[in-house]
């Protein structure tokens, strides 16, 4: 174990997390920082919430708060959390804990007051830190070694941890992509390969977390490789994987931000339907993932044409089946493209229902199919036909109907 000042932290010692360590320091109690802000402060980020541990009991850790005029919500007593309530702002407090048995997703625990033992129950090393009030951190498995090498390790066996809660196989590929640099840990990437059918233990909803969490890493491409090659990625999605390693290059080359979504259609296009309720998405996310449906080289090669599609479509589903039709062929388009999108002004239809009603169509389904005509014809002329111009279309295409013509 080894012992280190945590410098570049100042996220630690604002006054919220100040009035927390005041009332619950005493009587020979100890509380830490722990898990990710540890973690993150020493890279320099700054993105994790400040969660702590003590060698405190959850009712000791509400006593002790509450005394101190600060409100508790019970939101963990079960595992042993207590989340403080400071100026608006939650903070877990969580007891240090042993496990006593674990059904390969859920751990029956006991509390303990021993914090490498509590450490030693954490997923992987980097994540198995802790720091003191004085900055000091406690890393009793090497951490901060494999933190700086780029490299993410079960504590512990691998195997035995993967067991434990199949999360961590997504987890491990998170964190791989996140915080990895060279090869992937290759005891870790067997125990996830071995581990697979576990997967059908965790939900939907983690999954989904885990794996838009993965993919809105800044290059998730040798991660995605490894989920491959492991069988992970399939058992996820329900379908063969594609690789996504041409939009991710696009999507770099474009000076794009990550965008789980749409690499999320570069890696499932075969997926349709079933993958929104496979990975219980959002109805957003899934109407977002619809929109980038194959085929993706649709969007035609001319301005009018493209500003056709991103009336119909939206300028964000445009730009992304743009990428995505980039990374199968039509690179050279792309450039262009977006600039037809960044130029990209909405248009609304000049003529409305209400107007055609008024030249004497009966209002319902005849109104519909004839607005549709004159949108189509409006869109077709790109855009220029304005409302008397699409009347006169209107009041022609009656008189048409009329005449049997």
């Amino acid at each position: 174990m080894t012992e280190t000042p945590l410098a570049g932290a100042p996220s630690l010692s604002i006054p919220e997390v100040d009035a927390l360590l005041t009332a619950l320091e005493g009587g020979g109690a100890e509380t830490r920082f722990v898990g990710g802000v540890v973690r993150d402060s020493l890279i320099g980020r700054q993105d994790a919430d400040i969660d702590l541990a003590t060698t405190l009991t959850p009712d000791m850790v509400t006593n002790r708060l509450e005394n101190a005029g600060i409100k508790t919500a019970p939101t963990g007593l079960a595992h042993g959390t207590v989340t403080a309530i400071v100026n608006h702002r939650g903070f877990e407090i969580t007891t240090l804990r042993r496990d006593v048995s674990t059904d390969g997703r859920h751990a029956d625990v006991a509390y303990t007051d021993d914090w490498k033992e509590d450490a030693a129950r954490r997923d992987f090393t980097i994540n198995a830190m802790s720091a003191d009030r004085a900055g000091r951190v406690y890393d009793y498995f090497d951490g901060m070694k494999d933190l700086k090498a780029g490299r993410v390790r079960f504590v512990g066996a691998a195997d035995r941890r993967v067991a434990e809660d199949y999360l961590r196989i997504l987890r491990f590929f998170r964190f791989s992509a996140w915080y990895g640099a060279g090869e992937i840990d290759g005891d870790g990437l067997e125990a996830c390969r071995v581990g697979v059918p576990g997967l059908r233990r965790v939900s939907a909803e983690r999954i989904r977390h885990e794996l838009l969490r993965l993919l809105a890493a800044p290059n998730p491409g040798q991660a995605l490789g490894a989920m491959t090659a492991t069988g992970v990625l399939k058992a996820l999605i329900g379908a063969a994987p594609a690789s996504a390693d041409a939009v991710l290059a696009i999507e770099q080359a474009a000076g794009r931000q990550p965008d789980p979504l749409l690499r999320l259609a570069a890696l499932a296009p075969d997926a349709g339907a079933a993958l929104p309720t496979r990975l219980r998405l959002s109805r957003s996310e899934s109407a977002a993932l619809a929109a980038m449906a194959p085929p993706w080289t649709d969007l035609g090669a001319t301005p009018a044409a493209w500003r056709a599609a991103l009336h119909r479509r939206g300028r964000e589903a445009f730009e992304r089946r743009a990428l995505l039709a980039a990374s199968v062929g039509e690179e050279t388009l792309l450039t262009d493209r977006l600039r037809a999108a960044s130029d990209w002004r909405s248009r609304t239809m000049p003529v409305k229902g209400k107007d055609l009603i008024r030249l004497g169509l009966t209002p319902g389904p005849e109104v519909g199919a004839m607005m549709r005509k004159l949108e189509a014809a409006w869109i077709e002329g790109d855009f220029e036909a304005d409302r008397e111009a699409l009347l006169a279309e209107a009041a022609a295409l009656m008189a048409a109907g009329k005449n049997g013509t």
